[in-house]
């Protein structure tokens, strides 16, 4: 939904920490990484002309962040759910600029190293243009329900929520709650389609109806896992891919009653004697030509 090229917006560094030492400890860590989020702030610390320490082995814990070891110390950088859970306090003035920051529709991941909070990185992922109109077009197609499942802070998703033309928000998930959201989803409505990009969508798309993976931005694993891969970024195309399998649909169902009406008037006219063997194979290999023109009327489908 958003560009998935985010940018660092906000570098927050606590009393006693430069804004530009954050940097460096946390693009020194986020380069063992292949996030979108991660490879912002190495973009930013690049550009700066930081010269970047070595890290060891990042540990990626899922929804919550990624721990390092640099210099000796364990680089910690995620959100306030891992800190919490680790038990390491995050100053209040931090906490309160983490929040307003967040309440703006910016992610903004915590540094710390070992029990030591430093300071915050906030970033900003534009919603894309062809978002809005995406859903808009979506929901013209007689699609309802529009749901977005992230791992964002409910600030954040609702944020991105209100310019994106969403039904429902559901944020601060695991991929395992994504699963269980795709489960809840699927006995209340049916059939859900899943669209996503990510490591942690995998999981959802695996277990959705429909696994629609975004191509060009789309990790191995999502990709896999997906049924349908959009072989570029541009969200736009789903509703167009969404128009061509339902017409796809409807040509199929065409040509099976073309197909089975033309064998169930052939074979009793071929046996009782009103039609010549040679007139029946005529029109069933004529039946051929109609139901292969009709299918190739997708190639000039165009969405609406």
């Amino acid at each position: 939904m958003t560009r998935g090229r985010p940018e660092v917006a906000d570098i927050v560094a606590v009393e006693g920490t430069s804004e530009t030492d954050l940097l460096r400890l946390a693009a020194s860590v986020e380069t063992r990484s292949n996030h979108p989020l991660a490879q912002a702030v190495v973009r930013r610390a690049q550009a700066d002309k930081l010269e970047l320490l070595t890290a060891g082995e990042l540990k990626n814990l899922q929804g919550r962040g990624v721990e390092c070891e640099v210099d000796g110390a364990l680089i910690r950088i995620g959100n306030a759910r891992m800190f919490e859970e680790s038990q390491i306090a995050v100053p209040q003035t931090l906490a309160e600029r983490v929040r307003v920051l967040g309440e703006s529709g910016k992610p903004t991941m915590i540094v710390a190293r070992d029990q030591e909070v430093l300071g915050a990185i906030a970033l900003a992922d534009p919603l894309r243009e062809q978002t809005p109109h995406a859903m808009k077009a979506l929901r013209a197609m007689g699609i309802e329900h529009l749901v977005m499942l992230t791992g964002d802070n409910a600030r954040v998703a609702n944020t991105i929520a209100q310019h994106a033309n969403v039904t429902d928000v559901r944020a601060d998930l695991l991929p395992e709650h994504k699963v269980a959201a795709i489960k809840e989803l699927m006995e209340r409505y049916g059939a859900v389609a899943m669209v996503g990009d990510g490591v942690n969508d995998a999981p959802a798309l695996a277990n959705s109806t429909v696994g629609i993976a975004m191509g060009a931005g789309g990790t191995d694993v999502a990709l896999e896992t997906a049924d349908v891969a959009l072989m570029s970024d541009d969200v736009s195309k789903l509703p167009f891919a969404v128009g061509l399998s339902r017409q796809a649909r409807a040509i199929i169902r065409q040509n099976l009653w073309i197909s089975l009406g033309v064998i169930a008037i052939l074979v009793p006219s071929t046996l009782f004697g009103f039609a010549r063997l040679g007139v029946a194979v005529i029109f069933h290999e004529g039946s051929t030509l109609v139901v292969v023109a009709n299918a190739l009327r997708l190639l000039r489908y165009k969405s609406k």
